[in-house]
C-alpha cells in the first residue's frame, strides 16, 4: 500500500511512503519478502529447522522466529553477545523469539564474527543437528528475488525510490526491479562505506547511490534530534518509524530536499521496511538514558 505524506514540499515534491510494514504482524516488511523464497527452498529441501544469527534487538530474529512457528520449522538463534543469557526477559525482542520457539544460543562477540566460517557453522551443525541456515539480516540471492517484489506497476510514476540498508539485500532487489529513468537512494545504518561492493555483487543496474550521512554515529545509536522528528512525523502522518532503520531515512530523505538536491516536481517513494518490533526495547534503553522516548499511539 502506497501512502502519500500531506506535507508540502518546495519546488513541487512529492513524497509517498510504501507501507511494507503492513504486510504482516509480525514478519513485516523486508523481513516477509526474504523469507519468502528462503521458506520454500528449506520446504523443498526437506529441512526440519531454521538458523539464523542476530543481536539483542534483531528485527530478523524476531521475524525468523515467528515465521518458523507459522511454518512448522524448529528455529534457532544465534546471539550476538554472551552476557545477554540471563537477561532474556528483559529484552522484548529475545523474548518474543523464546515464547515463539526459538532456541537462543548466546555466543561472545569475537565467535560471532565468525558466522559465515565454514569450520563454525560446522561446528553448529555438530551440536544442533542439520539445518537451513539463513545469513544474518536474511541477505542471500532467494532473499533479492524476494526483495525484487517489492516495487510493482504502480510505483512506475517516481523518480527516486528510497530505502534503508542494513545488510544490503532489501536494496538490491529493488536496485535490480527499479525502471532506468529511477534513482535508488540508499540510507546505511551502519557506519562506513563497506556496503557499496556487498551490493555491486547483486545487482545489475548502476542506478543507485549510498547516502552515508545519516547513520547518526552508527548502527542503533539515536540523539534527541532523530527522536523529536520520528515523533514528529509520526503526529503529521499517523506513519511510525523505527528509530534504528526507516527514522533515519526519512530524517535523511527531508534533509536533502532542504539542500536542493531533488530537482522540480520529483516524485520520491520511501520503502517502509518495517522493523517497529524494536521501538519498544528502543525506549527501555532511551528511559534508563532519561532521554526522550518514541510515541506510538
Amino acid at each position: 500500500m502506497n501512502q502519500a505524506v500531506f506535507i508540502e514540499f518546495p519546488k513541487g515534491i512529492s513524497l509517498v511512503i510504501k507501507r511494507e510494514d503492513l504486510i504482516h504482524p509480525f514478519v513485516s516488511g523486508n523481513k516477509f519478502r526474504k523469507l519468502k523464497y528462503n521458506l520454500r527452498q528449506a520446504k523443498i529441501e526437506n529441512q526440519t529447522t531454521l538458523l539464523t544469527f542476530g543481536g539483542a534487538y534483531s528485527n530478523h530474529i524476531a521475524a525468523v522466529a515467528y515465521a518458523g512457528k507459522e511454518n512448522d520449522f524448529k528455529t534457532i538463534g544465534v546471539i550476538r553477545g554472551d552476557e545477554l543469557t540471563d537477561k532474556i526477559e528483559d529484552n522484548p525482542t529475545l523474548k518474543f523469539a523464546q515464547e515463539c520457539g526459538m532456541q537462543l544460543v548466546f555466543v561472545s562477540r569475537d565467535n560471532y564474527r565468525l558466522k559465515t566460517a565454514p569450520s563454525f557453522l560446522e561446528q553448529l551443525e555438530q551440536q544442533y543437528g542439520l539445518f537451513y541456515l539463513v545469513p544474518e539480516g536474511g541477505t542471500n540471492a532467494l532473499a533479492i528475488k524476494g526483495c525484487e517484489e517489492i516495487l510493482t506497476n504502480e510505483d512506475t510514476i517516481f523518480d527516486y525510490i528510497g530505502c534503508a540498508v542494513g545488510t544490503g539485500g532489501t536494496i538490491s532487489g529493488i536496485i535490480n526491479s527499479a525502471l532506468p529513468h529511477q534513482k535508488v537512494l540508499g540510507f546505511p545504518a551502519l557506519k562506513g562505506d563497506f556496503l557499496q561492493d556487498e551490493i555491486r555483487n547483486f545487482v545489475h543496474n548502476d542506478n543507485w547511490e549510498l547516502i552515508t550521512d545519516y547513520h547518526f554515529g552508527g548502527y542503533a545509536k539515536v540523539n534527541d534530534e532523530l527522536i523529536d522528528f520520528i515523533n514528529w512525523f509520526f503526529e503529521k502522518t499517523t506513519i511510525p518509524l523505527d528509530p534504528v532503520y526507516t527514522g533515519k531515512m526519512v530524517f535523511g530523505i527531508f534533509d536533502l530536499i532542504e539542500k536542493n538536491y531533488f530537482p522540480e516536481n520529483s516524485k520520491i517513494l520511501l520503502i517502509h521496511t518495517g522493523g517497529l518490533q524494536g521501538i519498544q526495547g528502543m525506549n527501555l534503553k532511551l528511559k534508563k538514558k532519561g532521554l526522550p522516548t518514541i510515541n506510538t499511539l
